[in-house]
């Protein structure tokens, strides 16, 4: 056996325990899935199951509820997509101006990120109890009246951002972070000689060359919140009024509460293609401005 052929055959074995589980965990769920989303299907008996085409997927774009979840899940990304983006850049800034204490402040800010969703939402919970929570204590001893922060409609989505933008703007924080660390510092120099304001130097040095990494964090925090179940899941339940019901949450309760797996299924490939198709518009605009 040659040594090539050796070489090829040890890098195929290292790669056979990935390979197997991206098959078993991956491939096969996508095969099942996309055949769920074109059979009614019968658990009672799987044999009487029958072919229905498109059917799940006029029946949901004839579905008011799919439209409320896909409005409710529109809502979400349009309130925290940018509010992610703009406190994550100031974290950032502030972290890279320090002269001390960088660490510990980048630690702290990056925290609450290492906690799961649904430890962060049962904080929340607290935090936003109507009789007892944190935010309605500080309230009344400043003398104001209380807020339904998850029992109004209105209110419930800006609220469930609120807990987002805190469990996770530590990692888009740490992000630009390292992104201005790798900006090289002639180019600051070279502005202060020129006596570049520190408006200019962040409007045509410092934004330029952060382009990459904020279309890296536009684009994988869309994605992420297209995909938002488990914030609104424990702090509202998707209420009130299904307010804040998203499309997974919707796909979630219709496939296992109201056994509609074929149905599921095809809400999973319309917002499968709802990402693809934002997120290829996403990268191109930012892509031409930032070759522009």
């Amino acid at each position: 056996m040659s040594w090539a052929l050796r070489r090829k055959l040890v890098g195929w074995a290292c790669m056979a325990p990935y390979l197997a589980f991206f098959l078993v965990f991956i491939v096969v769920p996508i095969i099942v899935s996309a055949w769920l989303a074109l059979v009614q299907l019968d658990l009672a008996n799987v044999g009487a199951s029958r072919f229905v085409g498109l059917q799940n997927f006029q029946d949901a774009f004839a579905d008011q509820f799919f439209w409320m979840a896909a409005g409710a899940t529109l809502q979400y990304v349009v309130l925290f997509v940018p509010s992610v983006i703009v406190v994550g850049m100031v974290l950032g800034l502030g972290m890279h101006a320090m002269r001390r204490g960088r660490e510990a402040v980048r630690a702290l800010v990056y925290l609450p990120s290492m906690l799961n969703v649904a430890a962060a939402g049962i904080l929340w919970q607290w935090f936003f109890n109507n009789e007892f929570g944190l935010f309605n204590s500080l309230l009344k001893r400043a003398g104001l009246p209380a807020v339904p922060w998850l029992t109004e409609a209105a209110l419930a989505m800006p609220s469930i951002c609120l807990m987002s933008l805190w469990w996770t703007v530590g990692g888009t924080a740490v992000l630009v972070l390292a992104g201005l660390q790798q900006i090289p510092r002639m180019y600051f120099e070279a502005a202060a000689l020129d006596g570049a304001t520190s408006t200019g130097v962040f409007r045509l040095i410092t934004l330029p060359l952060l382009k990459p990494v904020l279309l890296f964090i536009f684009v994988t925090t869309t994605i992420a919140s297209f995909q938002m179940f488990g914030q609104a899941m424990i702090l509202t339940g998707g209420g009130p009024a299904f307010a804040t019901r998203g499309m997974v949450q919707f796909m979630y309760e219709t496939a296992f509460n109201g056994f509609r797996f074929g149905y599921g299924a095809s809400i999973s490939w319309l917002l499968f293609a709802g990402i693809l198709a934002f997120s290829l518009i996403q990268a191109r605009v930012l892509r031409s401005q930032m070759e522009a």
